[in-house]
């Protein structure tokens, strides 16, 4: 590789560019409250102009790492298409629908908080998204707990730690995606690595919300919301145990370590043949696959009124209070209409922007001179996660959106880790469980903004009990400091489980 020509930032001016660049997106999102693409855009030109103009450097070499950055994102993009598919096509196919029917099924007035947790974990593992759970299952949860007595922000509190760990560890999730994409690492080799972090604060959360649900423990449980859902559910899809069998594949083949294109595809093929079976057409699937699941009885149920309503209620068996049907209605309306590739492209053209932003800040030299001053201090493992960690924080804080908290200190720290012979899973897992996590603690980033107005709670009431965002950063860092869950990058490419550097990563690392 060529010498990078130009000349090298200082750290005043690199801190300066990156300040600046933050201001630029977090003044877009927060206060103008557009989307973060124009403002990154706009970042991107301002970074690229201080490195021609002040830092002499060629536009072809900013341009090229650029253009590298975006290429690290592809495998993750194509990903995103194919879960798009998935999401649209699940549902349709009523793989979704069944997952949530029996998640429901959980509820028991004595544990509500664990079942919260425990459904909330479902559905967002087979969604994807903490947000869709959070506004939908999340919000209705949150009406059961009003009506048990249990405080609103502790209810919150809960939704969101369980929206969080199926946003988390879903094969479905972009963020899941995005962070081993940055990271170059492979999507099932990073989910395998948060297990090592993310799985004991689990236990330690579901431990928690025990203890504290046998406080409320001797409410009524709303169950005529949970029977109408289910109801509504069970009318508009075919619920049946077969729907786990594509989910339980996709593991499985995740667990055999087959690529993650082929394992995610074979659950699309899997969900179209269920959904031949159940009768739904050619086009129709298409439709699904391309565009989402559009919601039928439950859109017609929530958009009709008085003889209308009563009239659907009776053509499909569905006994229930019209009030209780529209409301429930408007619940699954609000879930099953989404999916498709074309769901997707928001998100891949907003991470394109992020990546050609990394890059060209990278290009520059800015992240290196950056991360440079960081570690020079910093010998141990421990110390280079919780670095990670505490610079996704920093970037939620200021820069106000959570894609950008794994790609800015993703692009950041990727070389260091290399250099310290880390396997990339490493820096993949640090960045979910900091990146991914701490946005919904911070009141003006973009998921601290949706989730307090989805749940009628304000971002630093209901941080307290979310204990899953803030615990697994501090989970993850202990972790590190004790040597357990390393992952080391030998020489022929394979990932080795060990407390101390492995001679033979030793050698290829010095």
């Amino acid at each position: 590789m060529a010498e990078a020509k130009g000349v090298r930032p200082s750290l005043g001016l690199s801190l300066g560019v990156l300040i600046v660049a933050a201001v630029i997106i977090s003044c877009g999102v927060l206060v103008l409250g557009v989307d973060a693409h124009i403002p990154i855009v706009v970042s991107t030109v301002v970074v690229c102009c201080v490195g021609l103009i002040v830092l002499k450097k060629p536009w072809a070499e900013i341009e090229e790492g650029c253009l590298n950055s975006i290429v690290v994102g592809l495998k993750a993009m194509v990903i995103l298409m194919i879960i798009g598919m998935i999401i649209g096509i699940w549902i349709q196919s009523g793989i979704v629908p069944t997952l949530i029917y029996f998640g429901l099924s959980i509820l028991s007035p004595s544990i509500f908080l664990l079942a919260t947790l425990l459904i909330c974990s479902i559905v967002s593992l087979a969604t994807g998204s903490s947000w869709t759970t959070s506004g939908t299952v999340g919000v209705a949860l949150m009406g059961i707990g009003y009506g048990l007595g249990i405080p609103a922000p502790l209810s919150a509190g809960i939704v969101i730690s369980g929206a969080y760990f199926g946003d988390k560890m879903s094969p479905l999730s972009d963020t899941t995606n995005l962070a081993p994409a940055v990271a170059g690492s492979d999507i099932f080799d990073h989910i395998r690595a948060m297990i090592w972090s993310t799985g004991p604060t689990y236990i330690i959360v579901i431990l928690i919300t025990i203890a504290l649900g046998m406080r409320y423990g001797g409410g009524t449980l709303e169950t005529e919301k949970i029977s109408a859902i289910q109801t509504m559910l069970k009318t508009e899809f075919s619920i049946t145990p077969i729907g786990f069998i594509p989910p339980l594949v996709v593991i499985f083949l995740a667990a055999r370590k087959v690529p993650a294109i082929l394992g995610l595809f074979s659950g699309v093929i899997l969900a179209i043949i269920m959904s031949v079976f159940q009768g739904n057409g050619l086009g129709d699937i298409i439709n699904a696959l391309h565009y989402g699941y559009e919601a039928q009885l439950s859109a017609e149920i929530a958009g009709a009124e008085g003889d209308a309503l009563l009239a659907l209620l009776s053509q499909h068996n569905l006994s229930m209070a019209p009030e209780m049907a529209t409301e429930v209605g408007n619940i699954l309306n609000d879930l099953l209409t989404r999916g498709g590739l074309d769901s997707m492209m928001w998100t891949i053209s907003l991470i394109i922007c992020a990546l050609f932003f990394g890059g060209a800040m990278e290009a520059c030299g800015f992240l290196e001179t950056i991360v440079g001053a960081m570690m020079s201090r910093i010998k141990t493992v421990g110390g280079t996660i919780g670095a990670v960690i505490v610079s996704c924080f920093i970037s939620n804080l200021f820069l106000g959106d959570q894609y950008l908290s794994l790609i800015v200190p993703g692009r950041m720290f990727k070389k260091t880790f290399e250099e310290k012979g880390l396997a990339p899973r490493m820096l993949s897992r640090a960045l979910e469980d900091s990146g991914t996590l701490t946005s919904a603690l911070v009141p003006w980033n973009t998921c601290g903004a949706f989730q307090s107005g989805a749940l009628g709670v304000s971002t630093l009431v209901y941080a307290p009990y979310a204990f899953l965002n803030y615990l697994n950063p501090i989970v993850s860092i202990v972790m590190s400091y004790m040597k357990i869950g390393i992952y080391w990058r030998t020489k022929s490419g394979e990932d080795v489980v060990a407390k101390e550097l492995p001679d033979e990563v030793r050698a290829s690392a010095s």
